[in-house]
């Protein structure tokens, strides 16, 4: 009895995948990601989604190269240590086509 066995696909390629696929499913995506960034015991699971949006547009390298930056500095800023500055980020946003924007926050009195 011969049994095929299917490949498997890890979790982060298929999430790089439904991304790539889903332009509103990757703003979404990273705009419930990025309201980590405002604490500082969970921002890496922002600088993460971002990183994973970067691999779904293009790939690190080609983001980095059209951020101006290096991919290893990308790698680095965007890794869960990571801590970009406010040029980087609007650079690697712009990169994968997409802005930063404010909204008021809920919680304000």
């Amino acid at each position: 009895m011969s049994r095929k066995i299917k490949a498997a696909v890890s979790h982060h390629a298929r999430e790089v995948e439904e991304l790539r696929a889903d332009r509103e499913l990757a703003v979404e995506y990273l705009k419930a990601a990025m309201e980590s960034l405002d604490d500082p015991d969970n921002r890496a699971a922002g600088l993460l989604a971002l990183r994973t949006v970067a691999e779904a547009y293009g790939g690190l390298g080609a983001v980095a190269a059209e951020a101006g930056i290096s991919r290893e500095s990308l790698y680095r800023t965007l890794s869960a240590n990571g801590n970009p500055t406010l040029k980087t980020l609007l650079a690697v946003l712009k990169a994968v086509g997409m802005k930063l924007s404010v909204e008021q926050d809920r919680q304000a009195a």
